[in-house]
C-alpha cells in the first residue's frame, strides 16, 4: 500500500463514517499521510482527526480524540492495515500488514525504472516558461519530463523561478561533467544559490550527496552480483517469522526504507506539480541514507557458515527495490546510475 493508496483509504473511511452518521464533519478533498518523525510510531501518521475537529466549529482535543477513535475502529478493519494507534491530541499512527510490505517490494521490482509513474496529474495543467539562463532552462526541461510521467500537461506560462548562476552551461560541463553539473543545479531549492565548487561536487566522500546516491545504487548492484554467486534469488517475503527466523521486514531499518520507497510516487507527483525537481533530489538522498542504514543493520547475504535463508532472499529483494528507485529517480533528473563506483 503506497502513501497515495493509504490517503485514499483514510479519506474513504472519513466519508463512510459521515454517511453512517457516526461523524458530523465536512469531508475534506484530500487526506495527507506522512512518514512518522521517529521509529516506533507506525509506518505512517496522519493528523486528519485534528483537522476535522478544528473544522467542526467546536474544536478541542476531546473532539479530535473522539474523531480519531471512530476512524481507528474503522481503519483496523481494512485489509492491509495491521494496527492503528492514537497518539498525542489525536494523531493516527498506522502500521501496515507485512503482506503490504512484500507487495510494495514486488510492485517496485515489477515496474523497475517506471515505478512512481502514472496518472496522478491527469487533467492538471502545469505552466512552464522558456529561458536562456542555464539553470532555469534545465529545471524547466526536467519538470517537463516529470509532468509527462505523472500524466499532466505542460502549458505556456511563467517560471519556474530559480536563482540564476553566473556561469554558462559549457563552463559547468567542463568543470563538473554532466552528472555533477545537473545535480548542482537541480538539488537546491529554486530560491537557493547552487554550490558549484568542484571540490565538493566531485569528491567521493560521504559529505557529497550525489556520491552517496550513486554509491548506494552501485552497492545494490554489487549485492545482486554477489547473491548470484551464492545462487540466491531475491524474493520478498511476508511471513510473520518463527522462533528460529525473524519476521520479514520487521527491523526498524527495513521499515524506514520501505516507507521511503512507498513515498517515491508522491514525491515525483509533488516535484512535477510544484515544478520543483529539488524535491526528488532530496528524496533520493533520503533513500540512499535509508539504504545504508538497512545495509549495515540487516545483512542481505549469509556470512561464515550461515546458509542462505528466506530472510536473505527478502532483504535482497528490498535492496534491489531500493536500487530501482534510485536508478529511476536519477534517470528522471538526467543523471547516470552507475553499476560500479
Amino acid at each position: 500500500m503506497t502513501p497515495a493508496q493509504l490517503s485514499r483509504t483514510v479519506l474513504h473511511t472519513v466519508r463512510r463514517a459521515v454517511e453512517d452518521d457516526e461523524l458530523c464533519v465536512a469531508v475534506p478533498e484530500r487526506v495527507k499521510v506522512r512518514i512518522p518523525p521517529r521509529p516506533g510510531c507506525g509506518d505512517y501518521a496522519t493528523n486528519v482527526a485534528l483537522l476535522l475537529a478544528s473544522g467542526s466549529g467546536d474544536g478541542g482535543d476531546g473532539d479530535a480524540l473522539g474523531i480519531a477513535e471512530v476512524l481507528r475502529r474503522r481503519l483496523v478493519l481494512d485489509p492491509g492495515i495491521a494496527r492503528v494507534d492514537i497518539a498525542g491530541p489525536g494523531f493516527l499512527n498506522i502500521t501496515l500488514e507485512g503482506t503490504s510490505h512484500a507487495q510494495l517490494v514486488r510492485a517496485v521490482l515489477s515496474q523497475g525504472l517506471r515505478y512512481g509513474h502514472g496518472d496522478a496529474l491527469a487533467g492538471v495543467s502545469v505552466p512552464l516558461g522558456a529561458s536562456d539562463e542555464v539553470r532555469a532552462a534545465l529545471v524547466a526541461h526536467v519538470v517537463r519530463g516529470l509532468v509527462g510521467v505523472t500524466g499532466g500537461v505542460v502549458v505556456p506560462g511563467d517560471g519556474p523561478v530559480v536563482r540564476a548562476v553566473p556561469v554558462s552551461g559549457r563552463d559547468l560541463l567542463t568543470r563538473l561533467g554532466p552528472d555533477a553539473a545537473r545535480w548542482a543545479l537541480l538539488r537546491p531549492a529554486g530560491h537557493d544559490l547552487p554550490d558549484l565548487d568542484p571540490a565538493h561536487l566531485l569528491s567521493q566522500r560521504e559529505d557529497n550527496a550525489l556520491f552517496r546516491v550513486q554509491y548506494a545504487h552501485a552497492r545494490t548492484r554489487a549485492l545482486m552480483r554477489n547473491a548470484s554467486q551464492f545462487g540466491i534469488v531475491p524474493e520478498p517475503q511476508s511471513d510473520s517469522g518463527s522462533d528460529s527466523e525473524p519476521g520479514m521486514y520487521g527491523h526498524p531499518a527495513e521499515a524506514a526504507l520501505l516507507a521511503l520507497l512507498a513515498d517515491h510516487p508522491r514525491t515525483i507527483e509533488a516535484a512535477a506539480r510544484h515544478r520543483a525537481p529539488d524535491r526528488l533530489a532530496r528524496q533520493l538522498v533520503a533513500v540512499a541514507d535509508g539504504f545504508f542504514r538497512f545495509h549495515d543493520a540487516c545483512p542481505a547475504l549469509p556470512a561464515g557458515e550461515c546458509k542462505p535463508s528466506a530472510v536473505h532472499r527478502s532483504r535482497l529483494a528490498l535492496a534491489d527495490a531500493a536500487g530501482a528507485v534510485l536508478a529511476g529517480g536519477l534517470h528522471l533528473l538526467g543523471i547516470s546510475a552507475p553499476e560500479h563506483l
